[in-house]
């Protein structure tokens, strides 16, 4: 079974987030960046079945050489080898293009992407790239099984779990679940040291439309003031929840 998993370059959420050029650009300076949680269930739930099953794990990325750091860990972690798409990541159809055409000329059997990545939560890449490739899809996955060409998977669903039996190819929305965090790997060194020599390739983009644009970034609003009300004055705390707060 050859495996691809699909990886989003983003900030770490500890990171300080600010924006430059009038709030229209994301200010990269002093942000350090991590495998996109929901990638890395996937990824680690990939190592699995290449330990498991003998499959093959290849990782890919569209973005710039900032990106390769991430790769390697990925790398460092269990994955085969790794595919960077020589583009910006802006837009999410433009990226389902680019993984897409990776997809075609690898014949991967299976691809694993997080429902979402944490920075732009999108969520429209993993559903775009199966209708690209004509692929069967299931998202929010949080269980899965494959067995030869077949595949039962488990899915979060409002209120529940849903359980389904599809063929392969099959591409997945993975979130928390499919692994725990507790079987999150850390590279240890000796992966460190096997990721230098795994074969990284950089791929030139194919041509695609970017379908949606960032216009402009805003933060939240900071919090407001506080006023603290002794425990033993319940009737003035009654009066600022009805007549200040109105939320009584």
């Amino acid at each position: 079974m050859k495996i691809l998993v699909c990886i989003s370059h983003v900030p770490d959420t500890t990171s300080k987030i600010n924006f430059t050029e009038d709030n229209t650009k994301f200010d990269t300076n002093g942000v350090q960046f991590v495998i996109n949680p929901n990638d890395e269930f996937g990824l680690t739930r990939a190592i699995w079945f290449k330990e498991k099953q003998g499959a093959s794990v290849t990782v890919v990325n569209v973005g710039g050489s900032e990106t390769e750091p991430t790769l390697r860990k990925a790398l460092a972690i269990g994955a085969d080898e790794a595919i960077r798409v020589n583009a910006e990541a802006t837009d999410g159809f433009f990226v389902a293009k680019q993984l897409a055409k990776v997809v075609e000329d690898g014949d991967f059997d299976l691809i694993i992407a997080g429902r979402e990545s944490i920075d732009y939560n999108g969520g429209m890449v993993p559903g775009m790239l199966a209708s690209l490739t004509n692929a069967n899809f299931i998202n929010t996955c949080i269980g899965l099984e494959v067995n030869g060409d077949t595949a039962t998977a488990t899915r979060e669903i409002d209120g529940g779990k849903e359980t389904l039996k599809t063929s392969l190819p099959l591409v997945i929305g993975a979130q928390k679940g499919l692994v725990e965090e507790s079987d999150l790997r850390i590279p240890n060194m000796r992966g460190i040291m096997m990721a230098r020599k795994k074969q990284l390739t950089v791929l030139e983009p194919v041509e695609a439309n970017q379908e949606t644009k960032a216009v402009q970034f805003e933060k939240p609003a900071p919090k407001g003031e506080v006023k603290l009300i002794s425990p033993d004055n319940v009737d003035e705390l009654v009066n600022l929840l009805h007549n200040e707060a109105k939320v009584i």
